[in-house]
Parts: C-alpha cells; structure tokens; sequence
C-alpha cells in the first residue's frame, strides 16, 4: 500500500487549526509536514492532531517560524534544527526516521522513511542582512542534503524552500527578478541541492508551467492565479524510485481565513 507525504505552511497554527483538522480528515496524508506554525512547543496542539490519529513533534518559537511532523506511524525525532551553525536559533528543520509497517510496503517488511520538515528563510529585502543569512542556510541545508544520500535511505526533504525554482514557477519572471525567491543566487543554491541527486517530485510528475503552491492575500492574487512555487518535496534516489504521484492540493486555499500557501503531497510505493 503507498504513503502520501505532504507538506503545508500553515501560516500559523494557532489562527487555522480549524483549517488544518479539516485538510487531514479530507486529505488522510500518511505524514504531514507543517511550516511557519508560530507557536512554541508547549503550545503545539498535539492533543488535536492525536485525536486524529497523528503521532506529532514540534520544534517551535514565539510568534516566528515553527516547523512540525505529523505522522500515521511512528516514528523518531533524529535532527532538531540545521547542522553548521550552533548560533541559529531559529526554528526552521527537523528530521524524522518514520517507521513504515511491513503491510505498507511492497517488500511487506518494514521500512524507515527519512523525512525532513523545512522553512528556508525567506531573504528579502535582499539589501539586508536576511539574503546573506538565506544563501548561508541553503549551504547549510546542501551539506546536510549530501549527508543524507550517505545513508542510502528514502529521505523526503519537504516544505517551504521560498524558492521559485524557475520562471515557470511565478506567474510574473519580469516583476519578481530581483526578489530574494527568484534572484539567480536562490535559485543556484536549490539547484545544487537537486544536482546531488535529488528529483523534485513535482516536476517529476507534472511538466505544465504555472502551477503554484503560494498566492498573496493582496491585489487578488489567488482570484486571479497569480501564483509562486515555492513549497517542494526533494526525494533521494531511494525515495524517487517510489514515486508514482505528486499534486498540489489547492482545496485548502479555498477556505474561510486560509494560509497563503497550499499542501504539495507525494505518494510512494515503498
């Protein structure tokens, strides 16, 4: 039986659990992994997601970031926060070993899944020293990307690398040159974390241009589709070779009061 790993910036928890509850009873992802949660750990609603059927870990801040896994299976926390900077205190990445049963595989013997829930710094305005700390991060993250292939496990990096990888991924090339997520340096850097041997699940799947996981709340933009691409879910080669879908799930956007983003899933036949 595959696995549905999604990934959702939720754009705080505390405003849109209503709205997160509803997209996991209609979505059933096997894991969901959560961004920009605004809360601290304390204050994560893991009584909520249990009720539903989650076993949940959070890595958390005030007011800021936030990131979280959700998962059918169980599973252990092995990485909370990027490697290489003990000075970062912000809570971006977390990784998990989630442990699929044998009646979920192919092979029908148990599984470890790496996963990987991501907020990569947004960067703007790139005259600032946030540009510097984003392109500082994504070589951060590349060392930890490479680390991970070592392992020879299927690893999932997922969530919100505020990033559009090309201009087929933003819906004005033109406007949004010189922004932190399109400038030629963002996107290098993510290209070099795919060159050592990631797929982006998405593009593996789906080649049709403007197709996006992210609109502004401003100027209509969602009623108009003017969109980004900027939530992804890198695999490992062990990882891709088990893809067999990804879509963007845009019925979150549609809501009362949603996130700016929407859920990108992949389903693997381990």
């Amino acid at each position: 039986m595959p696995i549905t790993i999604a990934t959702f910036n939720v754009n705080s928890l505390r405003a849109r659990l209503a709205n997160v509850q509803d997209w996991l009873r209609l979505a059933k992802p096997d894991v969901a992994l959560l961004q920009e949660i605004k809360c601290q750990e304390h204050e994560f609603p893991q009584l909520e997601f249990q009720s539903l059927g989650y076993n949940c870990a959070a890595l958390g801040q005030k007011s800021y970031n936030g990131v979280a896994i959700l998962s059918r299976f169980k599973f252990d926390v092995v990485q909370r926060g990027l490697p290489g900077d003990d000075g970062d205190d912000q809570a971006r990445y977390m990784e998990a070993d989630i442990e699929v049963p044998a009646e979920q595989t192919r092979e029908q013997g148990a599984q470890k899944l790496r996963v990987a829930t991501i907020y990569l710094p947004n960067g703007n305005p790139v005259e600032s020293e946030k540009y510097p700390y984003k392109l500082a991060w994504m070589k951060r993250l590349r060392q930890r990307a490479a680390e991970l292939l070592k392992t020879e496990m299927p690893v999932v990096l997922g969530g919100d690398y505020n990033v559009c990888p090309t201009d087929d991924d933003v819906y004005d090339p033109a406007g949004w040159a010189e922004d932190a997520l399109c400038k030629p340096e963002s996107r290098a850097h993510f290209r070099a974390i795919v060159n050592l041997g990631y797929t982006d699940a998405f593009r593996a799947v789906c080649s049709e241009i403007n197709r996006y996981t992210f609109w502004d709340y401003q100027a209509g933009r969602w009623q108009r589709d003017e969109g980004l691409r900027i939530d992804h879910l890198l695999l490992s080669p062990q990882a891709a070779d088990c893809l067999s879908d990804c879509q963007i799930d845009r019925y979150p956007r549609k809501q009362e009061k949603p996130s700016d983003h929407t859920p990108i899933w992949c389903r693997l036949d381990l």
